[in-house]
């Protein structure tokens, strides 16, 4: 517990600094115009809140559990920084196509819609998830990690990691082209996944990479729609809700969209 304890803290401490050089930074120099007001960022705030209890709660000690009655089919002999790299690029295609099946299965739509409802992006979308998405993410992770022999140091890593680039890709942050485009070919970039955003279904059925770009050039799911500050953001024919109502919408009775 103890060792989960430093962990929370000292992860938690890095992606809040990295939130809010980021909410000042897309303030000073933003892409496009705000939606919601500072409402709509403390309710994201809210939903990641709710998120964070459940971190030391439920996910690190289930990932801890997983990694410890993993299968051990690596030989001892391997370590370092080199297998990390690789443990790394395993979970980063992981999330892409649990990303994809959260978008293709009507009852994992259910609950990661709530992060799509959001009319808005910027640093705090990038938190905004629903709490059933994050337990069933870590019950589906912690099998992988079983099943692959993942280190728990090197989920920590990659957890952080996406993190941070997640506030990046998500931010309303405006660049340069002659830095963003070559970013681009190697990470998740706001031009990248706002079009992810984009209130267009086949939009939203797209760029589902977490981390590295090359996923979605790999298995055929770029868009080729490009980013404007005009841009649409949200869910094709919805509006976004209360943070109440945003609780209990999946397991309110409905159609998909």
């Amino acid at each position: 517990m103890d060792q989960i304890i430093a962990i929370v803290t000292s992860k938690g401490g890095i992606i809040l600094a990295a939130l809010a050089v980021f909410l000042i930074l897309e303030r000073l120099f933003p892409v496009a115009r705000w939606v919601g007001g500072v409402w709509r960022v403390m309710k994201n705030l809210g939903l990641a809140g709710v998120n964070a209890l459940l971190s030391p709660l439920i996910v690190l000690p289930l990932t801890q559990f997983a990694a410890g009655h993993a299968l051990h089919w690596r030989p001892d002999g391997w370590s370092g920084g080199w297998l990390i790299l690789a443990d790394l690029l395993l979970l980063d295609c992981w999330i892409y196509w649990w990303h994809r099946l959260n978008h293709q299965l009507p009852l994992l739509w259910r609950f990661h819609e709530v992060h799509h409802l959001d009319e808005t992006l910027d640093a705090s979308s990038a938190l905004r998830f629903h709490f059933g998405e994050v337990v069933l993410s870590s019950l589906v992770r912690a099998g992988v990690i079983v099943v692959l022999d993942i280190p728990f140091t090197s989920v920590v890593w990659f957890e952080l990691l996406v993190a941070l680039n997640a506030i990046f890709h998500h931010s309303n942050l405006k660049l340069p082209s002659w830095l963003e485009y070559p970013l681009s070919r190697l990470i998740v970039t706001p031009s990248i996944h706002w079009v992810h955003h984009h209130a267009v279904r086949r939009d939203t059925d797209s760029n589902y990479a977490a981390l590295l770009s090359v996923w979605d050039r790999l298995f055929g799911s770029s868009s080729a729609t490009a980013r404007t500050p005009a841009m649409l953001i949200g869910v094709e024919c919805l509006r976004d809700k209360p943070g109440a109502a945003l609780v209990a919408r999946p397991f309110a009775p409905r159609r998909r969209q």
